[in-house]
């Protein structure tokens, strides 16, 4: 190579050993930079490696090419082309095999000189070693030796012409007779044996890529094409070969040889060398002359075999792994994507590692997975409560745990849906019983409201109480206390059902919350139910159930000190009990306790102790303001919690907008805040009106939904959901998009089911109901042609299954005909996509139970095997 750009060549097998052939050869070894391998004078290839010179050899003049010995002993045996077209084996290290010391110095000479441009040993018989030569009239181009010959002057067969060399040498070490003589009247500047046949040898001549059979010389197969040079087989698809011609690459099968697969975007300068990587499927490195760069294209995605019509796909990338001109690069043979590249001038080397491009996949079960190379990496989170709780709150994680519960699918008992999301959430369940409220109004025929009665209960205590008209105002007095004074409270019809909408009464003018305390008590929150039973002005119901509270397992000591504190209640301003209790409330943990003691101590409708105590639940604030606040002090203080509510985006406010338009806002609110679109969807369709089920942010939520059923695999759940959304909401049922036409008119034999009287959906009206008494309709409604028969049964389709004799086992005969409902599924219409055989789905499903072929005889379509997603199953499927 003198006079040209150095190269690189590898061990087979030593990894960390490579040759760097100029006019020269250098064995290197490489390692880790600070190992006991690495000495002073090392060179430095990158930060963690370096390279130490192990031996030089100067023996071989005007070398042109290099090729390493594959096998293992001699471990550095290197073939080198000359200039003048021998070849001459040498080597860089010690052998102490006599057998082996006889190859090295070895000459293999052909008859006439010229310029040998490439060598390739044989990867199965190593004994064979291809040389590929100038084009010479009289000669071969491609010579073939086997360096285990002995074919010498002394040797040789009379018969034969064996040419001296000029030199003095040692007639011994000389071989003129070639095995195999190639390519007559041709120039070979590229060679490379076949790895799926090692009797196959690939040339790139002057005009065209020949292969040739050992087996038989006189003929080969060939290509005329100009991408002659540099040709290379891939390690892992040993039928796809590189080649090069000037600036551009072809991709050959050697399957379909005809012409190149592909042929890659062409280069503003001459290829010097292309190299398939062996660590990597289908990763292609090519170098351009005068080049710092190296342009990598991945083909792990071309499909093979590769079609006639349609090119491959490519994802082309270039890497720099030096700032000077790259005079050769060669891959590690084993290494993952890492190669060592040598400069054009100086011999300066650089280790480099070519890296993956990284692919994530976030999954919908918040799994993480990413691949790099050979590797997928699935990536978990290092264990701890911390993290592990981290997960559980995940909104995803809820709603997927939640759909799996049937949570909003309660219609019945509604509060119950908070139970199914996990019973831990207070704000899910005021929004549930909100609007379990709301339906019991809703449903209650003995409440008479003007206006549509539902639209008015789910518009929302907000606009209810607007509308308050005919207001009264009475003073009761204390009950169990000795003080008479009077309290102002306030009554209407329209703050009625606003009390009703907070849970706190029944039905019923009168407002009786005995129900409502032994619920509280029932469920122990003691303090509450006393406060609820102190605005009611009753302080001896309130002290009761203190008392029993301080009494019940696991209770409060220290709420029998807070009911003695309430028997010494008095109505004197100046009293040293009431400046006690003004100064002493805050100090209390319990919100309830405080609001109970704040009430006490307030001046008649000057409540703000009690109504902007935040941790007391909306709907008791609600409650107590609908009871104590006048009509113009009540609106004003529903409006500022109401607009609280949906700047937070808190559910508790569901009960203040309804389900109206700002009930939108609010779970708009909510939404934003944590991503719960199941909730939304599942709250906004238990009764809002139509305008508002059309608003884009209630759909968006609804179909985000739907999505995510579908993308955890959920299909019954979504299917479950459609059916819930199509009962409350009957304009979103989407319309029929397939039907069954006929053969011959091409019309729907469904056409005129809405002419019909029965108004059953599907197929019901032609009689396949699946019920023996309807009338059964076997002919196009159009053309009136027969419809197609059942390949079982022999029945034109449209006679129901019962009418029809099974084909199975007498327990799935019995199983078609169970149900009689309509349109069932075992008398619709199915048919093979493929072979276009079909009939009854019940008659299909049970004969392909037992077979896996077509039921027409001749046919062996394997119709139930050609569906991809029969092999999916459902994750909700237990």
């Amino acid at each position: 190579m003198s006079g040209s750009k150095p190269d690189i060549l590898w061990s087979p097998h030593h990894p960390d050993r490579y040759v760097i052939c100029d006019s020269e050869l250098g064995l290197y070894r490489i390692g880790s930079v600070g190992s006991s391998e690495t000495k002073a004078g090392t060179l430095p290839l990158s930060e963690k490696t370096a390279a130490t010179l192990l031996a030089i050899n100067s023996d071989t003049p005007y070398m042109k090419c290099v090729a390493w010995y594959p096998k293992h002993e001699p471990e550095c045996l290197l073939a080198v082309g000359q200039a003048n077209g021998r070849v001459v084996l040498t080597s860089l290290g010690q052998s102490h095999n006599s057998t082996y010391k006889e190859l090295v110095g070895k000459e293999f000479v052909p008859k006439h000189a010229r310029q040998c441009n490439t060598l390739a040993w044989n990867p199965v018989d190593s004994n064979l070693l291809a040389a590929g030569l100038d084009k010479h009239r009289a000669d071969f181009s491609v010579l073939i030796w086997d360096i285990s010959s002995k074919f010498s002057p002394e040797a040789s067969v009379t018969s034969e012409k064996i040419r001296l060399s000029s030199v003095d040498l040692d007639s011994s070490t000389v071989v003129t007779k070639p095995l195999y003589e190639l390519g007559q009247n041709d120039a070979c500047l590229s060679l490379c044996w076949l790895l799926r046949d090692p009797k196959l040898l690939l040339a790139g001549m002057h005009r065209n890529l020949a292969i040739f059979d050992l087996r038989n010389t006189s003929q080969k197969t060939f290509v005329n094409t100009k991408a002659i040079q540099g040709v290379t087989v891939d390690p892992h698809v040993h039928d796809r070969v590189a080649s090069f011609y000037e600036g551009q690459v072809a991709i050959w099968d050697l399957r379909k040889f005809e012409k190149p697969v592909l042929t890659l975007t062409e280069q503003p300068k001459p290829l010097t060398k292309v190299a398939w990587c062996p660590t990597r499927n289908g990763l292609l490195a090519t170098l351009t002359r005068d080049s710092n760069i190296i342009r990598l294209y991945d083909m792990q995605h071309t499909p093979t075999p590769i079609g006639d019509e349609t090119e491959p796909t490519i994802i082309e990338r270039s890497v720099q792994p030096c700032e000077s001109q790259i005079g050769s690069f060669a891959w590690h043979p084993s290494s993952q994507n890492r190669m060592v590249v040598v400069s054009a001038a100086n011999r300066v080397m650089t280790d480099f590692t070519v890296f993956e491009r990284i692919s994530l996949a976030w999954s919908s079960t918040t799994s993480l997975m990413w691949a790099c190379g050979r590797h997928l990496y699935d990536c978990a989170e290092d264990g701890g409560e911390g993290v592990q709780s981290a997960i559980e709150k995940d909104i995803a994680t809820k709603m997927r745990q939640r759909a799996q519960s049937r949570y909003g699918h309660d219609t019945a008992l509604v509060w119950r849906n908070h139970l199914l999301a996990g019973g831990n959430d207070s704000q899910l369940k005021c929004l549930w019983y909100d609007l379990f409220y709301m339906k019991l109004c809703a449903e209650d025929t003995e409440l008479k409201l003007q206006g549509n009665k539902q639209s008015v209960v789910y518009s929302g205590i907000k606009n209810i109480v607007k509308t308050s008209s005919g207001t009264t105002e009475s003073r009761r007095c204390w009950s169990g206390s000795d003080r008479q004074t009077d309290v102002p409270r306030y009554h209407s019809e329209e703050r009625c059902l606003a009390l009703r909408l907070c849970g706190w009464i029944n039905r019923g003018p009168d407002i009786d919350v005995e129900i409502f305390l032994r619920s509280l008590e029932h469920e122990r929150e003691w303090e509450r139910a006393a406060a609820v039973a102190l605005f009611n002005l009753d302080i001896r119901r309130a002290i009761q159930i203190l008392n029993k509270g301080a009494t019940a397992e696991k209770g409060d000591l220290n709420l029998n000190v807070v009911a003695m504190a309430l028997s010494g209640y008095t109505d004197e301003k100046s009293s040293l009990w009431r400046e006690m209790c003004s100064s002493l409330r805050l100090q209390l943990k319990n919100p309830y306790l405080c609001v109970m003691f704040a009430f006490l101590t307030s001046e008649p409708g000057a409540y703000d102790g009690v109504l902007f105590e935040s941790s007391v639940a909306v709907r008791d604030r609600v409650a107590f303001a609908c009871m104590f606040l006048s009509d113009t002090q009540l609106p004003r203080y529903i409006d500022k919690l109401t607009n609280e509510m949906k700047e937070a985006g808190n559910l508790e406010g569901i009960l203040l907008t309804g389900l109206t338009k700002d009930g939108v806002d609010l779970m708009e609110s909510f939404v934003d805040r944590t991503g719960d679109v199941q909730t939304a969807s599942f709250c906004m369709l238990k009764g809002s009106p139509g305008d508002v089920l059309k608003d884009p942010r209630v759909q968006c939520w609804i179909e985000n939904y739907r999505n995510l059923l579908d993308a955890w695999r959920f299909w019954h759940k979504r299917a479950e959901f459609d059916i819930h959304r199509g009962k409350m909401d009957p304009s979103s049922k989407p319309l029929a998009q397939v039907f069954v036409s006929c053969n011959f008119c091409g019309k729907s034999i469904s056409y005129s089911c809405s002419a019909m009287p029965h108004q059953g959906r599907g197929f019901s009206q032609y009689g396949v109901s699946g019920s023996p008494t309807k009338s059964k309709v076997t002919s196009c409604p159009g053309c009136r042609k027969p419809l197609p028969r059942c390949a079982l049964c022999l029945m034109n389709m449209g006679t129901p299954v019962s009418n029809c004799p099974g084909t199975g086992k007498s327990d799935e005969k019995v199983d078609l005909t169970r149900e009689n409902k309509l349109a069932q599924f075992n008398n619709w219409f199915t048919w093979c996509h493929n072979c276009r055989h079909g009939g009854h789905a019940g008659h299909m499903l049970s004969w392909f139970r037992d077979h896996t072929e077509c039921p027409v005889s001749a046919c062996t379509c394997k119709c139930m095997q050609l569906d991809t997603t029969g092999n999916l199953v459902p994750s909700d499927s237990s």
